[in-house]
């Protein structure tokens, strides 16, 4: 019990960390045009962070895996801390993308670690309920991170963001070294025999079904406030509103989630609710100058959405199960990935197409996510029905 408060903290800074990876997308018109730079220039502001979360994060983790978790969250933070104040600073778009690549690396880090001690701190056969708080709070950034980004920047400017985010870090520092004890670093795991996972088929299937799900989220969701100011007809004042009912949505979403899991099975959730999604995705596109109907297509594609999410973890856990701590370790730099690619390729689609095509080309990903459940849903259920035919012979 004495612990929980401390698991609450950390998810705070879960929270914290998780709204500087969500705001860019509730303001990326405002940074547009501050900076006189385009839509599709703005939104590479979220390719470069999760690049950089992606591909750095395992790496350095490698690298300090002996480091104490106190010190790693310290530096962790630090980073993400100096990052958010040259963001704040940042005069032009150069400097702001470098910010960007360094404040990825530093949430990157923050965020396993965050994970990592909950676990090390929670009472015995709480540690499932501890990554679940943990998780509470990065949710919690899209809910309420992102609208209040959005009202902030109408208030004070874009830069205020950063430079909020920059003093609550730094508040995080503080309560961290005065509260966290300094727990010992684990045996390290090297890259070696994390990308060794990769041969197995069914890890690079489960794998594309994030790559493909979140990227084709990613598409829509980079653009969605210019989106809906230009595309759907919702008016400045109350896009604020929209996102923060949006991200109740995915809240909801990753609840129920969890629960058609447990009721209906991995194939049947993840099929229905990314099929859901392209639907949305679709209905958004077609949907314009009326708020009680775009109101409705946001509040069910942000619920599939991330209903989504909570089974994907799941499928992932159980395919390999000898090696899950490692493969959902993947998974995070992969969704990471994921959202970078949906980025620039829904940049590429701005810039070449139009704003309106950035939800045909997030339906396009999401529909080949499931084409590759269904072909991972059937390898599996094969191999199932060898194993127990298998067993059958034995006895």
């Amino acid at each position: 019990m004495s612990n929980t408060w401390k698991i609450y903290m950390l998810a705070i800074i879960s929270f914290i960390v998780g709204t500087s990876v969500y705001v860019v997308a509730g303001i990326s018109d405002k940074i547009a045009d501050s900076l006189d730079v385009s839509l599709t220039a703005a939104g590479q502001l979220v390719t470069v962070f999760s690049l950089a979360y992606a591909i750095c994060t395992p790496i350095i983790l490698v690298l300090t895996a002996k480091w104490g978790r106190r010190k790693l969250i310290m530096y962790s933070l630090g980073l993400f801390v100096v990052a958010n104040i040259l963001s704040f600073l940042s005069p032009n778009y150069g400097i702001l993308i470098v910010a960007r690549m360094i404040m990825g690396i530093g949430a990157g880090l923050a965020i396993v670690t965050v994970l990592i001690i909950s676990t090390k701190i929670a009472p015995p056969g709480k540690r499932a309920s501890a990554i679940a708080i943990i998780t509470m709070g990065l949710t919690s950034s899209l809910i309420i991170g992102v609208p209040i980004g959005r009202i902030m920047t109408n208030a004070f400017g874009w830069q205020s963001i950063f430079g909020g985010i920059a003093l609550l870090g730094l508040i995080a520092m503080v309560v961290i070294y005065l509260t966290i004890p300094d727990i010992e670093g684990d045996k390290p795991v090297s890259l070696l025999q994390q990308l060794a996972l990769f041969k197995k088929r069914k890890v690079i299937l489960g794998l594309s079904i994030t790559l493909f799900w979140l990227g084709g989220y990613s598409i829509a969701y980079t653009y969605l406030s210019p989106y809906l100011l230009n595309v759907s007809g919702i008016s400045d004042k109350f896009l604020s509103t929209a996102l923060l009912v949006f991200g109740i949505a995915s809240l909801i979403g990753s609840k129920f989630g969890g629960f058609s899991t447990d009721r209906w099975g991995i194939p049947f959730t993840l099929t229905s609710t990314m099929t859901l999604h392209i639907v949305m995705l679709i209905l958004l596109s077609l949907l314009t100058n009326s708020v009680v109907g775009v109101m409705i297509v946001l509040i069910i594609w942000s619920f599939s959405a991330w209903a989504t999410a909570p089974t994907q973890q799941y499928l992932l856990a159980t395919i390999e199960p000898e090696s899950s701590a490692i493969l959902l370790g993947l998974n995070q730099s992969i969704m990471q990935l994921a959202m970078a690619a949906g980025a620039g390729i829904g940049g590429i689609a701005v810039g070449s197409v139009s704003l309106a095509a950035v939800t045909w080309f997030g339906a396009l990903g999401v529909a080949i996510a499931i084409a590759i459940t269904l072909i991972l849903s059937s390898s599996l259920s094969k191999k199932e029905a060898q194993d127990n035919s298998l067993k059958n012979a034995n006895t």
